[in-house]
């Protein structure tokens, strides 16, 4: 796995770098030279319901170039989350050109999300996902040639798009102890799935969010973004 973000030299930056290293992910740091803090959250999560609040900055300060994408010819599948939408679109366009296929984590509306449509093969929108003006979401992603489209609900089913109407497919419910980083995981497991049902097709697809789905409620039947991946 690779991830091509911005992460620089700051102290707080040395507990990423080493936590990706020692997970096997490997960084492609765009800003390794820059002494500016990292992108961070803050988090506060209710014990008991699992249900959480978060405060964090994005990365829309910094002004990344485009390097190499050579790498890309040794990908799977991309996602890409909206910021830094300039080297989005660029590694959107050498994915397209590869057949790689590509996915948008469509949490919320942003400026850039236009931009990125024409070059995206799925779309997963959260219910927060509003384009201005828009009110079949569907229609206007498929018009702007997303084939593949689906909508997360948090406990409830993920809405997948069939052309003419919306599917739900169950999400398992397990004793919920902590939501944190659900979504997240949700997107990592649907492209991982993805990933290995080239080429993409419907029914590919529909198998990768149940897939994605229980990969994604298991992880908030423990404390954190991490224990699932220890005890499972």
């Amino acid at each position: 796995m690779t991830l091509l973000t911005a992460v620089g030299r700051h102290p707080l930056a040395a507990g990423i770098h080493a936590d990706l290293a020692a997970l096997g992910v490997e960084l492609i740091d765009l800003a390794a030279e820059d002494d500016g803090p990292p992108s961070v959250s803050s988090i506060v999560v209710s014990a008991g319901t699992g249900n959480r609040a978060v405060v964090s900055t994005n990365g829309a300060a910094r002004s990344l170039s485009v390097p190499d994408l050579s790498f890309l010819a040794q990908a799977q599948a991309v996602q890409v989350d909206g910021h830094y939408p300039e080297l989005a679109v660029a590694v959107l366009r050498e994915a397209r050109r590869l057949g790689i296929p590509t996915l948008l984590d469509a949490g919320s509306w942003k400026p850039a999300t236009p931009s990125l449509l024409s070059l995206l093969d799925v779309v997963v929108c959260s219910a927060d996902f509003q384009p201005p003006g828009v009110t079949d979401v569907p229609a206007f992603l498929t018009a702007h040639g997303v084939r593949w489209i689906a909508i997360s609900q948090g406990p409830g089913p993920i809405l997948r798009w069939t052309g003419d109407n919306f599917r739900p497919h169950p999400v398992p419910q397990p004793p919920v102890v902590d939501t944190l980083g659900a979504g997240d995981v949700l997107h990592g497991a649907l492209t991982s799935a993805i990933a290995r049902r080239r080429p993409l097709t419907d029914v590919g697809f529909a198998e990768a969010l149940d897939e994605a789905a229980a990969v994604a409620s298991r992880s908030c039947a423990s404390f954190g973004t991490r224990t699932w991946m220890r005890t499972t």
